[in-house]
């Protein structure tokens, strides 16, 4: 009989172990913060930098670059990297703060880098000067946020002229002089009848015409405002927010957008708002996340947790489905379209051997797939894709439908990552910029 008992005791302490370690684990993916690990530095004092903003011969001025596909249009990057890459600079305070992480990408315009941080009650605006590193100005905001994936930002800013626009995840809406800092509006969504989705709001800002527009969710799951007053301009539909971008879409000989939310991806008119088709596409959490790919009329849209990925033809009235498939199931992790080929990772963005893949747009034809790197992000520069997977490895992919081939490897690009490195590689005038939480770290191309 006792050693029955020892065996029930044994049986429940495992029970409850494995309770608490799933439980820990169902925290850490819906409210916990990933830790700010490793090396950690204090913010600098500003140094007031008062030279003039330049453009550069290949900015970045917003999510996924000028033309919102992912690609640089820098010409001559070095593809040699048996000597790894030359590191010009490195920043190690951009999150402040055991809850802080922050997420979005920098973007750059000749000089100067724009780049979201946290510390334990602010959201905080850098500026620094894209050549040395060196800190030009900041702006902060209180902001109250939840601990899920950390209280910084997700949406990446977005440079329009002598302006910069930032969205933190707690709704705050901001335009910035790029010149000195200075803020000229900030708007809340909640104040629109905005609700926050469950890991906050993350959709970059649009920068189009004479608007600047996001989702909010609720009873404004897109919103615009005019971009130099911060006037509410329209309000569009209702709803769960997504993740994804906004982004302009020709069609007809007019620009509309394209709106990715928690519920589906939808066409709607960039003068009104007025929505103009959907395409029901839900997971299970409502976490659209990934970037729609355009090809003439033709949209690709993907998401993970087992949902997989559809090309639709689509006009103004309406769309039809061209194929529809798990053969890319990308969470956030955004395809590139290189030549009709979709180049994309598939899979959940915290698996290390997650697969990367190149699939025929118009058919949905899987050409191949690999293992060879881990799970990540990439981006596109010089008829080369520069892969960062979650680890902080970086690897010079040449893209080609017939077969994966890998050109470089720089290991341990970013170093101290202990959680998985999500934000995705930006490239602007011959640098590569790698960020990771607090990190953010400057490449030579050339």
């Amino acid at each position: 009989m006792k050693k029955s008992y020892k065996v029930i005791l044994i049986i429940c302490s495992i029970i409850l172990i494995a309770g608490l370690v799933f439980g820990y684990m169902i925290y850490s993916i819906t409210q916990g913060s990933e830790e700010i690990a490793g090396k950690k530095e204090k913010i600098p004092s500003v140094l007031g930098d008062t030279a003039l903003v330049l453009n550069g011969s290949a900015d970045w001025p917003n999510w996924r670059g000028g033309k919102f596909d992912g690609k640089s249009p820098f010409a001559g990057i070095k593809t040699d990297w048996s000597d790894g890459l030359t590191k010009l600079w490195q920043v190690d305070y951009l999150c402040q703060g055991s809850s802080s992480a922050t997420w979005s990408c920098p973007v750059v315009k000749g000089n100067r880098l724009i780049v979201m941080g946290r510390d334990e009650a602010n959201d905080i605006v850098f500026c620094l000067n894209a050549e040395t590193g060196n800190l030009i100005w900041k702006g902060t905001y209180k902001a109250e946020a939840v601990p899920s994936h950390g209280e910084g930002s997700r949406a990446t800013p977005f440079i329009d002229s002598s302006f910069v626009y930032t969205y933190g995840r707690s709704g705050d809406l901001s335009c910035w002089d790029l010149k000195d800092g200075r803020l000229l509006w900030k708007n809340n969504v909640k104040d629109f009848g905005g609700q926050e989705p469950d890991w906050g709001f993350s959709t970059s800002p649009l920068v189009f015409d004479n608007k600047v527009i996001v989702q909010g969710g609720g009873n404004a799951l897109a919103i615009a405002f005019d971009k130099n007053t911060g006037k509410l301009v329209w309000k569009s539909m209702q709803g769960e927010a997504g993740y994804a971008a906004t982004i302009p879409v020709t069609i007809e000989n007019e620009t509309e957008l394209l709106v990715y939310h928690g519920k589906g991806l939808s066409l709607v008119n960039s003068d009104n708002g007025k929505e103009l088709w959907r395409a029901p596409w839900e997971t299970r959490y409502c976490v659209n996340a990934t970037t729609p790919v355009i090809k003439g009329d033709v949209v690709f849209n993907t998401s993970g947790y087992d949902m997989g990925g559809q090309a639709l033809q689509f006009n103004k009235e309406g769309y039809k489905t061209l194929w529809k498939s798990e053969v890319i199931g990308a969470q956030h992790s955004d395809p590139i379209l290189i030549d009709g080929y979709l180049y994309s990772y598939s899979g959940e963005s915290t698996q290390k051997n997650g697969l990367f893949k190149c699939v025929e747009m118009l058919t949905g034809k899987e050409m191949w797939s690999t293992n060879e790197i881990s799970q990540g992000t990439s981006t596109f520069v010089d008829g080369h894709l520069i892969c960062m997977d979650i680890s902080g490895n970086v690897y010079l992919v040449k893209p080609n439908p017939r077969s994966f081939k890998l050109v470089g490897t720089v290991l341990k690009a970013v170093e101290d990552v202990k959680s998985a490195a999500w934000t995705v590689p930006v490239v602007a005038n011959g640098k590569l910029y790698l960020r990771h939480l607090q990190h953010l770290v400057c490449y030579s191309l050339i």
